[in-house]
């Protein structure tokens, strides 16, 4: 079973914001969440305060717990999450996007909805046992969680950065091999 659209966005805007405590951190400003909210096009209610930005970041450890979870451990996480933002999944269309599912309502704190958000697209991910999807960098000085929707699920990297400073690395130490 495919992973959803609307999941596989849910996992993206989760994955950026469980790497966005990591160093370099990211979404250090309230633009810079303005940014992430439009990127990850949410609709909905966005406050644009440092209160909301601090929010949205103190998610990160716990997505990171849930995303990284053993497979048979993410159904209780799921769950929890889903009664403490009182999840009641409905189809909803927007202007640029086909019918998906929201599990809180629009006017839900930002926080609350990517919580809700995150714990539905898991769903998909236990359903459809596509956890080998996720994982740690394969970068020895990086805790970045990547998220490979490739078809053949060959991506070991959180970031471009990674994947460059180890292609690097293995380039020279071929160098180094042949001299």
């Amino acid at each position: 079973m495919p992973i959803a659209p609307d999941a596989a966005a849910a996992l993206r805007s989760a994955v950026e914001l469980v790497n966005a405590v990591e160093p370099p951190a990211t979404l250090a400003t309230v633009a810079d969440l303005d940014d992430f909210f439009r990127r990850h096009g949410y609709t909905g209610r966005h406050d644009g305060t440092e209160d909301e930005r601090d929010r949205v970041l103190r998610l990160a450890p716990r997505l990171r717990a849930l995303l990284l979870a053993d497979r048979d451990d993410v159904a209780p996480l799921v769950n929890t999450m889903l009664a403490e933002v009182g999840a009641v999944p409905r189809l909803v269309r927007h202007e640029h996007e086909d019918w998906h599912l929201h599990a809180v309502d629009d006017a839900a704190p930002l926080a609350d909805r990517i919580v809700a958000e995150t714990a539905m697209a898991m769903v998909d991910v236990v359903r459809g046992d596509e956890h080998s999807r996720l994982a740690v960098c394969a970068d020895h000085d990086c805790a970045g969680v990547v998220l490979d929707l490739s078809r053949n699920r060959s991506r070991r990297y959180c970031s471009t950065a990674c994947t460059n400073r180890n292609a690097q690395a293995a380039h020279r130490a071929r160098a180094v091999g042949r001299a």
